[in-house]
């Protein structure tokens, strides 16, 4: 049995979420909780709160024990992004991008 969780419009750039969902793929799921907890990275908060959602969606919806549970995959996708302009010297503005992410984890059940 599958069970996801999403995070939308999450306010990192992919680039670095993904550096993150790589270093838990193919873990335990209490395992990959551990892991994340000690990153000391804004990314790894976004994903292990995403990874905690999608543990409790598994005890909650499917009746699934946690201990059990294994991430078949944590995939980063691109969201939209928010243009967003700078003042510059001489009365110029400089264009810069803030870049959204959509967090989804899927988890199975070992058995």
């Amino acid at each position: 049995m599958q069970v996801q969780a999403y995070t939308k419009y999450a306010r990192m750039s992919p680039r670095k979420v993904r550096e993150i969902t790589k270093a838990i793929q193919g873990q335990n799921a209490a395992e990959a909780v551990e892991i994340l907890r000690f990153i000391p990275r804004k990314s790894a908060r976004l994903v292990s709160k995403t990874l905690q959602s999608a543990i409790a969606n598994a005890e909650n919806n499917n009746n699934l024990s946690s201990d059990a549970l294994k991430i078949e995959s944590a995939t980063v996708e691109q969201g939209p992004t928010f243009k967003r302009f700078r003042p510059a010297a001489r009365g110029s503005a400089h264009p810069y991008k803030k870049a959204t992410s959509h967090i989804r984890i899927i988890l199975s059940d070992e058995a």
